[in-house]
């Protein structure tokens, strides 16, 4: 159980900067750059966490 607990938490910090790295790329940008970073940013966030939304699924236990 602690595997699967420390394998969540991961996942966690992995989601969290997922989102920093989106921030940090469209933050403090002027509005021209904006536009040209913000959907690849956006597109990068997204598979992200798609990805970790499949590994936390794998997590979780089957249906019995």
């Amino acid at each position: 159980m602690t595997a699967r607990r420390e394998a969540h938490e991961l996942l966690l910090i992995e989601e969290a900067d997922a989102w920093f790295e989106y921030l940090e790329a469209t933050r403090g940008q002027t509005e021209a750059r904006y536009r040209e970073v913000e959907p690849w940013a956006w597109a990068r966030l997204r598979q992200r966490l798609r990805a970790i939304r499949a590994r936390r699924a794998r997590l979780r236990p089957a249906a019995a």
